[in-house]
């Protein structure tokens, strides 16, 4: 009896993985088309987070801190440049490198975009969730940090 109730456990488990896995995927597409982050590539999306989260640092290191090669990753810094949303200056230590940073018109895209996607769920979760769901939904946030944060 104990193996059937763990067989069924794990199914379950397996199943509330899947459905939550593609219900995460559903969510960051629909908080993504609310602050336009579509207009970049992943890869520079993801460059212009680590730049934000971590500082300023050289093309290389962004390239070994993305997993990508050096050529990948200039040509990714050159379409950010392009779109003015990084710019390089002359590393102080050595001046073969760059050190590269993000502009100020790109932190505030940054922010608004952030505030967007924000502004969206909190407006999403008023409208459609009773207090009782919110309450709900918020138990389920504490389960899933405690998942995120394992």
């Amino acid at each position: 009896m104990n193996s059937r109730s763990d067989d069924k456990r794990a199914a379950q488990a397996t199943a509330l993985a899947q459905d939550l896995a593609a219900l995460v995927g559903k969510l960051k597409r629909r908080l993504r088309e609310q602050s336009h982050v579509g207009e970049l590539t992943p890869s520079q999306a993801s460059t212009l987070l680590r730049l934000e989260k971590d500082g300023p640092a050289t093309a290389s290191s962004l390239a070994r801190a993305e997993g990508m090669r050096p050529q990948s990753m200039g040509a990714v810094i050159a379409a950010l440049e392009a779109a003015g949303m990084v710019r390089g200056a002359p590393d102080p230590n050595d001046g073969r490198q760059t050190i590269l940073s993000l502009t100020d018109a790109c932190r505030k895209r940054i922010q608004e975009g952030r505030a967007a996607r924000r502004d969206w769920l909190t407006a999403a979760i008023q409208a459609w969730l009773s207090p009782q769901e919110q309450d709900a939904v918020a138990a389920a946030v504490a389960l899933l940090k405690r998942l995120a944060d394992d």
